[in-house]
């Protein structure tokens, strides 16, 4: 795995791996089930990837979005293509709702519904990262 993988805490925040890409739950919790969505390899530009991995996104988006409608019942949902600090190509995934999502004894406000997130309000997980990281695999099994 590379880098920017490893920094979101793989393999301890791993929610579920396909062929190119890696499902992890992000440490910080701008709403309750956010995600980041990284490319295995080392490309650090988004036409970069092979075109299997484009491919792919199509299966591994519906898979998100399929697990997140039951984990969360987001109103909408954000894939943020960021890569100003961590280099590797990946999203932040983003589920939005109006007010506060809870599970495993956390709730989570949507600091910026209706407006884009509001990543600085973040929740950090720390000792909580295994409990909702199991919640979450529930939802892509």
């Amino acid at each position: 795995m590379n880098a920017t993988i490893a920094k979101f805490g793989w393999p301890e925040t791993l929610v579920a791996e396909f062929d190119h890409w890696v499902v992890l739950l992000r440490p910080a919790q701008p709403t309750l089930g956010s995600l980041v969505l990284a490319a295995k390899g080392e490309a650090t530009a988004f036409g970069d990837l092979p075109g299997e991995a484009h491919a792919e996104l199509k299966t591994v988006t519906a898979a998100i979005e399929h697990a997140l409608r039951g984990a969360v019942d987001y109103a909408k949902i954000n894939y943020l293509m960021l890569m100003m600090v961590d280099p590797h190509v990946h999203f932040h995934v983003i589920p939005r709702y109006e007010g506060e999502g809870s599970a495993m004894g956390l709730t989570i406000r949507d600091a910026g519904w209706p407006g884009q997130p509001d990543l600085g309000a973040a929740v950090k997980l720390e000792e909580r990262i295994e409990g909702l990281r199991d919640w979450l695999k529930g939802y892509f099994a």
